[in-house]
């Protein structure tokens, strides 16, 4: 079969990936846009081949030249234009979507009409999914939803308690990482057996985007972000959970718009906006000895995620497996390390060593509960959900009479 290309389209950022679709999948490269709409946007490919592995200044003033300069890229690279399909992560598949779509006009109009519901990432997806359209128009497109994994959250987990009319617009808790829960579940049930992947699971993802899911049965229970991504603990430079009451005072204050207060809660806020320093986790650590605000971010971040594990154990009834992923969460044994202390209660027990060689099971035999560092893929995921879409099409059909 053909490759098949996955892509990511971030607010200021495109990433992509190319796999060989036969058994077992095989990643070709990986590659990203960063800095779109700044001058100094570069182009990064990374591949096996070291005719893949580039990187260079481009000319990216908006998601449009972006996106223009990746299909130049693959009609143009070696003959790879033919490709089976492209597989979009689209950050929000609001109420109407559980599962991976082949894209359509009718869902590309579906997803204008959600695209209130997040601002920030469905307009520039729209806009790769249509270019990909006009420039390749049979080439066969998948919607892959990070909603999708927390579609069917149990009903008390869903509400949010505003009056109930605002529901009917999609005002809920939506949930986001699905495509690494996804791929944690599976993963971890490779790994572990479907036993361990049936049972009491808390999945920390821990990355610049951060969040935490509570499984049962190998379904969700709950997760701490909400009706958008910046809800939960706080990130790179997403704030996290704050009380709502703060955007009236900082209108009164400040005369702050709700356009400010969201760019500041999503821009200028977590480990950035704490620290004063860096959104980045690696930054912080080698200041917190010197450095009173890096330190504090730190503490803050390792706090609040301790905090969700312990709401979610209560939710789930307790716990048997906790599975550390994303980067920092695969890469960090000291932020690990602190998440985890005192936790002991919870027969949570880390082993030192195991920890900081980043070994896939970080626990003590003593310990009650299997903590495990896991790498996440979420183009691994997009990759299966858009083999098993154009299989389906493909699979001849049967009279039912």
């Amino acid at each position: 079969m053909k490759p098949i290309l996955t892509i990511n389209g971030g607010s200021s950022s495109i990433k992509f990936a190319m796999f060989d679709a036969d058994k077992p999948l095989r990643r070709i490269l990986d590659g990203s846009i960063d800095r779109i709409g700044l001058p100094d946007a570069v182009w990064r490919v990374k591949g096996a081949d070291a005719a893949d592995n580039v990187s260079r200044s481009v000319a990216a003033p908006d998601h449009a030249a972006a996106v223009g300069l990746l299909m130049d890229w693959i009609k143009e690279h070696n003959g790879r234009e033919a490709l089976a399909a492209v597989g979009h992560r689209v950050v929000h598949g609001g109420p109407t979507y559980s599962k991976p779509r082949r894209i359509t006009s009718e869902i590309i109009d579906e997803l204008r009409r959600l695209s209130p519901l997040d601002p920030e990432h469905l307009p520039a997806e729209i806009l790769l999914i249509e270019a990909f359209r006009s420039r390749f128009p049979t080439l066969p497109q998948v919607a892959c939803f990070d909603t999708a994994f927390h579609h069917d959250l149990p009903r008390v987990a869903q509400l949010l308690p505003i009056p109930r009319r605002y529901e009917a617009q999609g005002v809920r808790r939506h949930g986001f990482h699905g495509l690494s829960y996804a791929f944690l579940i599976e993963e971890l049930a490779r790994l572990a057996g479907t036993e361990a992947a049936q049972g009491r699971i808390i999945l920390a993802h821990l990355g610049n985007g951060a969040s935490l899911a509570a499984v049962r049965d190998g379904k969700p229970v709950d997760t701490s972000m909400g009706f958008t991504p910046t809800a939960g603990v706080p990130m790179s430079t997403r704030s996290g959970d704050l009380d709502p009451g703060l955007v009236a005072y900082l209108a009164r204050t400040e005369n702050m718009s709700a356009q400010q207060f969201d760019e500041m809660v999503n821009s200028r806020s977590g480990l950035l906006g704490v620290s004063e320093t860096s959104s980045d986790m690696r930054d912080l650590l080698d200041r917190e000895a010197q450095d009173v605000r890096a330190a504090e971010a730190v503490a803050l971040f390792c706090y609040q995620v301790k905090k969700w594990i312990g709401a979610f154990a209560a939710a789930l009834g307790g716990l048997d497996t906790l599975v550390f992923a994303g980067g920092i969460g695969e890469n960090a044994p000291l932020i690990r390390a602190r998440i985890c202390d005192s936790l002991g209660f919870l027969q949570i027990q880390i082993e030192d060593e195991r920890n900081a060689a980043n070994e896939g099971v970080i626990s003590t035999t003593a310990g009650g509960v299997t903590v495990r560092v896991i790498h996440t893929d979420e183009e691994q995921m997009i990759t299966r959900s858009v083999l098993s879409i154009l299989t389906r099409a493909n699979a001849p059909q049967t009279d039912s009479g």
